[in-house]
């Protein structure tokens, strides 16, 4: 296995000499400016926290894996992709965000069930303008550090995208031109007359319907469970998450770091193509 180490600063010599003495590692190389390359490496009990102290991100990959293995990455939007919670914001012109985060962070622990806390938020955004929704994607929407770099490493490689959010659907489908995403999907937030309902339209989507579109476009591709990346940051991803190969929780709730093929609590998306390319 490489040991694979990822910043967004230096890591001094002396920081991947006790790394590399930690795990056993046969050689070092520096890949780029905040990333390393531990060779011949195996697992340690203190490198989790080592890590942690000294914000660096971290994985063991197999010698040999690289990007090129891999079919379809799987996100979700949120504070993964994006770097706000759209619903938050759009609570914000209504001056209710604490109100609504608060539901938000709850879910995203995974402390009530996310289609409860979405219809509880969303009542709450009763007879708010639609124009609103458009404020926020022109005003406030801006995607995660190092997304461009990894949407356009993964179109490199042909590898399919896939958005799916338990977001809406106004954010979902002017971001897939945008980025030329592949596909995409989210809930749909009912509308009358110019003014948001307070409900949602439909079966709302989801852990579970996470998931359930993974699935679906793995088997339309004819990918194995290993040729599919996923990641996300709360705890409605996690059933998604479990359905691929390698799952990347993405500066994400405990809960969700805990059940993660690896953590990215501190580089950007682009993390992903640093931890499988030289």
């Amino acid at each position: 296995m490489n040991l694979i180490l990822l910043a967004t600063h230096d890591i001094s010599s002396a920081q991947v000499e006790h790394l590399a003495k930690l795990s056993g590692a046969s050689h070092s190389e520096q890949n780029d400016a905040h990333s390393w390359r531990l060779h011949d490496a195996a697992p340690h009990d203190e490198i989790d926290a080592y890590c942690f102290e000294h914000r660096i991100d971290y994985g063991f990959v197999p010698a040999n894996k690289t990007l090129a293995d891999f079919g379809l990455v799987v996100m979700d939007m949120d504070s993964t992709l994006i770097s706000i919670e759209c619903i938050d914001e759009i609570a914000d012109m209504q001056g209710l965000k604490p109100e609504v985060a608060a539901i938000t962070e709850s879910a995203m622990r995974g402390e009530i069930d996310f289609a409860e806390s979405l219809r509880r938020r969303v009542a709450l955004l009763e007879g708010l303008d639609e124009g609103a929704l458009q404020r926020v994607y022109d005003e406030r929407l801006e995607l995660n550090p190092g997304a461009e770099v990894m949407l356009a490493a993964l179109k490199k490689h042909s590898i399919k995208t896939l958005l799916v959010s338990g977001g809406f659907l106004f954010f979902t489908e002017r971001l897939k031109p945008r980025l030329g995403l592949d596909l995409t999907h989210a809930n749909t937030l009912e509308i009358v007359d110019g003014k948001l309902t307070g409900r949602v339209l439909g079966k709302i989507l989801d852990a579970q319907g996470k998931a359930e579109w993974l699935v679906k476009m793995r088997d339309q591709l004819g990918l194995k469970p290993e040729q599919v990346i996923a990641m996300g940051d709360g705890a409605n991803d996690l059933k998604m998450m479990a359905q691929a190969g390698i799952s990347i929780a993405y500066h994400a709730k405990p809960v969700v770091r805990a059940q993660a093929s690896y953590g990215f609590n501190f580089v950007g998306l682009d993390g992903l193509v640093r931890l499988f390319e030289k």
